[in-house]
């Protein structure tokens, strides 16, 4: 686990994919914010603790854990206030928070259902979560199998997962159908040489040369700006936006 943090944590500030990711998710808690600054915020299961600073801090106070040490470790290298915890049992007191989100966690965690039910737990009534989570199980690849990837979710599925934790969905929507026709073509490669070989580390998070890196960011933050405007019948991942009534 640490090597694949130390690829994200390269990754984080240049690759395209996370471009896309903020330039998607920004907005969503920019309108949740609306324009207040003192939102107290957790994010769960904040891997390096990088979204903390680039989506989170802007709004208020942003708080953050990872099961993780070796993401603890590096978060705390650059003084991001981060523990260590299980999304599933988290140490923090009922209705203490604004926001919750969780970033392309829910998917590997053992009982998503919990992990929902205990960020629910957390919000003030009206208070909100932002998930990331990934979607269409065709898309499954050696990134799925590295981060240990238990489930992809259907806008439906995710929709259950809301309700069932108490929550009312505000938003449901795709994200990078963009990049889909790339992402399909390279993890079908993948799964049908797998035969061949084991995956090691996660080549997805390896940023590609800078031209097709800035072609592929323009792609997605274009993408992301239009889905404002007008809905991505499909995509390799789901934004979430959900309301504590």
């Amino acid at each position: 686990m640490g090597d694949l943090l130390d690829l994200t944590a390269r990754a984080e500030a240049t690759h395209f994919w996370f471009h896309g990711f903020r330039a998607y998710i920004a907005p969503a808690i920019q309108e949740i914010a609306a324009g207040r600054r003192g939102l107290r915020i957790i994010d769960c299961g904040c891997g390096t603790g990088f979204n903390l600073k680039t989506l989170l801090i802007p709004h208020g106070r942003a708080f953050g854990f990872d099961l993780v040490p070796e993401g603890i470790r590096r978060a705390h290298a650059v003084g991001r206030p981060v523990v260590r915890a299980d999304i599933q049992h988290i140490p923090f007191t009922s209705g203490s928070f604004d926001l919750a989100t969780s970033f392309d966690v829910i998917q590997s965690v053992p009982d998503d259902r919990a992990a929902l039910r205990e960020m629910a737990r957390l919000l003030k009534p009206g208070g909100h979560v932002v998930l990331n989570v990934t979607a269409m199980d065709l898309l499954r690849g050696d990134h799925s199998d590295v981060w240990g990837e238990l489930r992809r979710y259907t806008p439906e599925r995710a929709a259950r997962l809301i309700e069932d934790a108490g929550l009312e969905v505000v938003r449901i929507s795709y994200l990078f159908g963009s990049l889909l026709p790339l992402m399909l073509g390279v993890r079908t490669l993948q799964r049908v040489l797998r035969v061949f070989r084991e995956p090691r580390g996660d080549a997805d998070l390896t940023v590609p040369s800078a031209p097709v890196n800035a072609i592929l960011t323009t792609l997605v933050v274009v993408e992301a700006a239009l889905a404002r405007r007008m809905r991505i019948p499909f995509g390799s991942s789901l934004m979430v936006v959900a309301r504590k009534p």
